[in-house]
């Protein structure tokens, strides 16, 4: 057998057996590109930047290079696997006139569940296939998640600029491992489906996706209520859509998340007292209440102050 086919043959033998292990670690998908230079994003970035569309989110700004490029993340980087977690919950909260809470708080912060399996991926990595270096990364360093994923194949990134897939919609988390390992990468990114579509432009209560495939994050709910450190701008007064902490609003509204199905991640169920909560327990939270029930979760980013700033802002 030439050595180039018995490299190749390597290098397929080892993302399969990776995709296999993500796969038991209950990541919906798995994906590899090559690592390189993001050259599309990259005017894409600048100029979202520059229109300042990023809000007071001023860490968007740093490490511009390293968000375009994993190589200068990961020394001598060669493959990012692109993974996806599913946290759909068709559960609701019971009082249809209580502040509204994003699915993806119900149940423990999900970088640190990730970041466990993450870290349990690449262990399995170094010790099935070898010396293998390499970084895990969950939403909070700079790395385009979505690009990254739509390279290897996941999806489309839709008009709401979250990531699309045919088959699980876009309620699931993204992450990545950058390693120093030639993979076999996937083939070209997914075709576009999201056709004339319109729903989640036309069901954005503040108007931030301004255009299709381009949002205005200083509009969006999700950067209102858990980003934006200051007073909630007035312009926003009864256009929050009852929202408390984050926005599902463009997922709900997208036909592809017909297809979505309950996770079976155990961390991502909500506490207990969560959805029994009625409108006028949120508006009366007192801060031991809320240190109960979102102890070890992503709520807990705007703090008690925050979450009850946001409450008050709802007025009633």
């Amino acid at each position: 057998m030439p050595i180039f086919a018995l490299v190749n043959t390597t290098k397929a033998t080892y993302s399969q057996l990776i995709k296999a292990e993500a796969k038991r670690l209950g990541f919906v998908f798995c994906g590899i590109a090559q690592a390189g230079f993001l050259e599309q994003e990259a005017p894409r970035l600048e100029n979202w930047l520059n229109q300042g569309r990023h809000g007071e989110m001023q860490y968007m700004e740093n490490h511009f290079d390293k968000r375009l490029d994993p190589r200068l993340l990961v020394d001598d980087a060669r493959s990012v696997i692109s993974l996806g977690l599913n946290y759909y919950n068709p559960q609701r909260q019971a009082d249809p006139l209580a502040p509204k809470i994003s699915q993806y708080a119900y149940g423990l912060d999900y970088h640190e569940v990730i970041k466990e399996k993450l870290k349990q991926l690449l262990s399995y990595i170094q010790e099935t296939i070898g010396e293998v270096g390499g970084r895990a990364f969950v939403d909070s360093a700079p790395v385009l998640d979505r690009a990254w994923a739509q390279r290897a194949g996941l999806g489309w990134i839709g008009k709401n600029s979250n990531l699309l897939n045919k088959q699980n919609g876009s309620f699931f988390f993204l992450a990545e491992l950058i390693i120093d390992l030639e993979l076999e990468c996937d083939i070209a990114p997914a075709a576009d489906h999201c056709g004339t579509c319109t729903r989640c432009i036309d069901a954005c209560p503040t108007d931030a996706i301004i255009a299709p495939y381009v949002v205005d994050g200083s509009r969006c709910i999700s950067y209102l209520t858990i980003e934006l450190k200051n007073e909630l701008p007035q312009e926003f007064k009864g256009k929050t859509d009852n929202w408390m902490f984050g926005c599902d609003v463009c997922q709900n509204v997208c036909p592809w998340n017909r297809f979505s199905v309950a996770h079976k991640e155990p961390a991502f169920q909500p506490h207990e007292e969560l959805l029994g909560m009625t409108r006028q327990d949120w508006q009366e939270i007192t801060q031991e209440v809320f240190q109960t029930i979102f102890k070890k979760s992503a709520v807990k980013r705007t703090k008690f102050a925050g979450l009850k700033r946001n409450i008050e802002f709802l007025g009633g």
